[in-house]
């Protein structure tokens, strides 16, 4: 091949390989780019999943609030014989000092008796050998005894602190018991510290959300068969002021949207509503009607004067009913501030709307 033939191959083979090398990083640009948009879309995906899941918490943020009355009305009432105590006796478990362990076994010690020529002229050796396995034996024998001695010995002890302290609980939920009926029969009669005694029970038994103060004053007059209670609310603030999150895949963000403030003050008149109705409900079903004839109750929030910067106590919300009036209330069905209303309930005070500046 002529000169100028080898170099027209030897362009043609240049020509080859840097379309080939075209195509390569052609190809290598297409894999990145399609890397990277997955790796972007997971990222757009978690971060969407991320801003669902704080949706959804302030959603049922929101559902325990809405719920706050309703969830209790199907709630057996608190009564004495809840009040009451059952001894905690859990069985006893001697744990290994109920397990003995097996006798020794001669089959252990014994040597193996000789066979053959070796019975013949072994014999001395085997009974030297057969005496000192015996004195093992006997001295397995004798310390096994004295363990089992002392296992049994444990044991005993073992069940007597168990009962002991059985005595113990069962005398503790004896005088508790014996307690909770001299104070049922004390409210029964009327008496003043007995009945504030088990409104407060009841009171005390009532879950609310995480969060929730729960100071509460009760006082009873007996004359007129009713209780008050002055009762300790949530801030404002008990109402998230975050409606929801969104991800803005434009800006790569979660975005809190906020809730309107006419919506917060709403919600927040609603849920002290709720809770009024609530106490109400669960000190009229815990006690009898010749006991209790009415309740009130009264609302007010721990803050700080904006002022002063001194701790003070507005009342936002008072209330009273009589039973018959309450018990006519179809309490799952009812808009909680018109039924306050109803029931005689001055709307909420300012502060429900506008909370004093708390500390901190």
């Amino acid at each position: 091949m002529s000169r100028s033939g080898n170099l027209a191959e030897w362009e043609r083979r240049l020509a080859a390989q840097h379309r080939e090398d075209e195509r390569l990083t052609r190809e290598r640009t297409r894999r990145e780019k399609q890397q990277e948009k997955v790796r972007q879309q997971e990222r757009h995906d978690a971060e969407q999943r991320s801003a669902d899941e704080r949706a959804a918490a302030v959603q049922e943020q929101i559902k325990s609030l809405d719920e706050v009355l309703t969830s209790v009305l199907p709630l057996p009432p608190m009564s004495f014989d809840r009040l009451m105590a059952a001894p905690r006796t859990p069985p006893f478990d001697p744990g290994s000092l109920g397990e003995a362990r097996p006798d020794p076994d001669w089959g252990d010690f014994a040597p193996a008796p000789p066979r053959g020529l070796r019975r013949v002229l072994g014999g001395a050796r085997y009974k030297r050998q057969a005496a000192q396995a015996r004195d093992r034996y006997e001295t397995a024998v004798a310390e096994h005894r004295q363990h089992e001695s002392q296992r049994q010995q444990a044991l005993a002890v073992a069940k007597a602190k168990y009962h002991g302290k059985v005595t113990e609980e069962r005398g503790r939920a004896a005088a508790r018991n014996a307690y909770i009926a001299r104070r049922q029969k004390a409210l029964a009669a009327g008496d003043a510290e007995s009945v504030e005694w088990f409104a407060r029970c009841v009171l005390k038994a009532s879950r609310y959300p995480e969060g929730f103060p729960r100071g509460y004053q009760v006082a009873y007059d007996p004359q007129h068969r009713t209780i008050a209670v002055d009762f300790e609310l949530p801030p404002r603030d008990a109402v998230p002021s975050v409606r929801t999150y969104r991800y803005v895949q434009a800006r790569d963000v979660i975005e809190p949207v906020p809730r309107p403030d006419h919506e917060i003050r709403q919600r927040y008149e609603r849920l002290i509503s709720c809770i009024a109705l609530r106490t109400l409900h669960e000190i009229f079903s815990a006690t009898a009607s010749e006991v209790v004839r009415a309740v009130s109750f009264t609302g007010y929030l721990s803050t700080s004067d904006r002022a002063t910067g001194k701790p003070v106590r507005p009342h936002l919300l008072s209330v009273s009913a009589d039973r018959p009036v309450f018990e006519d209330l179809v309490l799952a069905a009812v808009e909680p501030a018109a039924c306050l209303a109803g029931l005689g309930a001055p709307a909420p005070a300012g502060a429900a709307v506008t909370e004093p500046a708390r500390d901190g």
